[in-house]
């Protein structure tokens, strides 16, 4: 069965609550687990039978970096990988229904539809096998996970079950994203006040597709067991980073690093890239992602955090909860540290919430994130806070972030 996936990987403006990470690389390209966010994705739809195309699609420009992908990508995986621009944001189902031709050539059967800022175990096949056995070729296929939420007295019946951003589409989808822009465009023309900023063809299929369809019986849900989460956060990276770690000692042991005689001291998933340089009396772990070129010095300690590509940590730091971007550099024996916000740790499928940055007039305690190119001198301590890209600091912050 000819099959093609798109990939809806949003726009500069959509990633704001990942920055000042999302200033450097656009947030799809951000290295999860040592490869970028949406290579994951990308590597579930190319194992799938059938499949003839992979198409992501979003509204960022023309952007060196995200080429550079789309190349190495599709040497890596043998499979052709484009990308569609979006004159403007259209929703998740506008940009879909605006480039139907293209999904629909080539004769697809069918098509998943991912966003990019979810990680999982994309059980795709399974999915497909699931719509397979209805034998109903117009009925589309929502994943499901299973969540536990508490609601007093509820007036309404309320679901253990949300959607996870991952979809198995028919053609048939576009007569009922149809009905919607046609509807969408009466209302516009019946509403002589508008604007004129506001556009027919942004369509959201999970407020304005689903809905409708609810009640149709078109409409089914696969349950996984499997993990995931959302990826809106920098904090929520690392925990994602975690739960892919997790899956590389099944699916890629290659890319987990072990502990080897003259290298550093390995506990729990870590990966290291190949060309950075690591001491031997460095302690790496658990889930910690080291990327390329980075140079970590003679006892430090990592844990729980990512670093980013030609970052240098120098003797003695100790770097917990934290992101460091870009050729930034840790001094000696300072102490870089953030507050994890994970989920409950004792329900193997808990999903983690999107922190609001600030509560109560207060920054919300969470993971430290430094920006590209920072410098932070030795022996001070930076907890809590968020550095924005090309700062040196002379001093300890705490909870703080520093523009």
């Amino acid at each position: 069965m000819p099959l093609k996936a798109v990939i809806l990987i949003g726009g500069p403006q959509k990633g704001t609550r990942f920055r000042p990470l999302s200033f450097e690389v656009p947030k799809p390209l951000f290295p999860v687990a040592g490869v970028p966010m949406v290579q994951h994705h990308i590597e579930a739809c190319a194992k799938v039978p059938g499949m003839k195309e992979i198409l992501l699609m979003g509204f960022y420009q023309p952007h060196e970096a995200l080429s550079r992908f789309l190349v190495s990508a599709q040497q890596e995986f043998k499979i052709p990988i484009r990308y569609l621009q979006e004159y403007a944001a259209l929703g998740t189902g506008g940009g879909i229904y605006h480039f139907r031709d293209q999904i629909l050539s080539g004769g697809a059967e069918a098509f998943f539809v991912l966003n990019a800022d979810v990680c999982s175990e994309f059980p795709l096949q399974e999915m497909l096998e699931f719509w397979q056995q209805h034998e109903d070729m117009h009925s589309f296929v929502i994943l499901g996970t299973t969540v536990q939420h508490y609601v007093e007295k509820p007036s309404t019946f309320v679901s253990e079950i949300i959607n996870c951003g991952i979809y198995l589409f028919t053609p048939a989808i576009f007569q009922h994203i149809g009905k919607v822009f046609q509807r969408n465009q009466q209302e516009l023309a019946l509403e002589e006040s508008s604007n004129g900023w506001q556009r027919a063809e942004v369509i959201r299929l999970e407020q304005d597709v689903f809905t409708a369809l609810a009640g149709s019986g078109k409409l089914y849900v696969y349950k996984t067991d499997g993990f995931w989460s959302q990826i809106k956060s920098a904090g929520s990276a690392i925990y994602a980073s975690r739960l892919y770690l997790n899956q590389y000692s099944k699916s890629h042991p290659e890319r987990l690093a072990q502990n080897k005689l003259g290298g550093p001291v390995i506990r729990g998933n870590v990966y290291i890239h190949p060309t950075a340089s690591i001491d031997s009396t460095a302690v790496l772990g658990p889930n910690v992602s080291i990327g390329e070129g980075v140079t970590v010095g003679a006892g430090v300690r990592v844990r729980e955090s990512i670093v980013l590509h030609g970052a240098s940590l120098h003797d003695h730091t100790c770097v917990l909860n934290t992101i460091v971007g870009w050729d930034s550099t840790i001094g000696r024996w300072a102490r870089v540290e953030g507050t994890p916000s994970d989920p409950n740790p004792n329900d193997p499928y808990a999903k983690i919430d999107s922190e609001t940055l600030f509560r109560d007039g207060r920054l919300t305690p969470s993971i430290t994130i430094l920006g590209c190119s920072v410098t932070i001198p030795a022996e001070v301590v930076i907890l809590n806070s968020i550095v924005l890209p090309h700062k040196e600091l002379s001093r300890s912050y705490k909870n703080q972030i520093i523009l």
